[in-house]
């Protein structure tokens, strides 16, 4: 029987480069002009980096720094929060065997991943709203921690799935509590998947602006929001270097966060 291969169909070629032009295109439009000396967004005068010494030492930098760090504090504690509670809903439902609602449970941690993100936005803002909740870096902080948990819980249970329940077993037949059979066996063998999941969510409340924008209240910018807002003020060359910063960096991340899994695929026991 022949395997289904995809390239042997009549402009597959084609359509996946036309694919791939309309989405990095404009990103490399970006990059390359963000190098242009001239102050002119559409005629490139020279090679500069007069731009990114703007992002740290021009009139807006303290701007940008104040949101960067806010969005590097926010993406780091609703990482680790999401983290916590995406590997123990991955071991309550890789290892909890079929207990009634699990399908239901499921669904519910991969909505957020489903639902279009705006609806997602629109309904935090009303539930801070209807509980008198403040806006402000703690309420972005709760909706991104929230928003991450799905993405961080698809490589924790991914990498879980591939473990043997026989190793734990084992820990426990050796008079290890489940505390210790999780902490000594099952934690490392998990840690390239946990890893893995953290530097997802990672960059995930990193980049958002959509919940952020809704939920962020006056006085506070993340990073995605300053550029934002700097944008509707018209577009500028330092801007331009700020988002080929920030997109370098979100590449590095997402990158290190495949090879981690590759990693612990490579070693996973069998």
């Amino acid at each position: 029987m022949r395997t289904f291969d995809p390239r042997r169909y009549t402009g597959f070629f084609t359509i996946t480069l036309a694919c791939l032009f309309i989405l990095y295109a404009p990103l490399a439009v970006v990059a390359v002009y963000s190098f242009n000396d001239s102050l002119s967004i559409t005629r490139f005068e020279g090679v500069s980096l007069r731009w990114y010494q703007d992002v740290f030492f021009g009139l807006e930098a303290g701007k940008f720094r104040t949101a960067a760090w806010n969005s590097f504090t926010i993406a780091i504690m609703a990482a680790t929060a999401a983290t916590m509670i995406a590997t123990a809903a991955a071991i309550g439902m890789v290892r909890g065997g079929n207990f009634k609602g699990k399908p239901a449970s499921f669904a519910l941690i991969s909505m957020p991943i489903m639902v279009p993100e705006i609806v997602t936005a629109v309904a935090t803002l009303i539930f801070f709203s209807a509980i008198g909740f403040s806006l402000g870096y703690v309420s972005i902080l709760v909706a991104h921690i929230v928003f991450c948990i799905p993405f961080a819980y698809l490589p924790i249970s991914a990498r879980l799935q591939g473990i043997e329940a026989t190793f734990e077993e084992a820990a426990q037949d050796l008079y290890a509590s489940r505390w210790n059979a999780f902490r000594y066996v099952l934690a490392p063998i998990m840690a390239p998947g946990i890893m893995s999941g953290f530097l997802l969510a990672f960059i995930i409340s990193l980049d958002d602006f959509i919940i952020t924008n809704f939920v962020k209240g006056a006085g506070v910018e993340t990073l995605p929001t300053a550029i934002f807002g700097a944008v509707k003020q018209g577009i500028k060359p330092d801007i331009m270097a700020l988002s080929t910063l920030l997109l370098l960096f979100s590449i590095l991340i997402v990158t290190l966060s495949y090879l981690i899994g590759r990693t612990g695929d490579a070693k996973n026991p069998e």
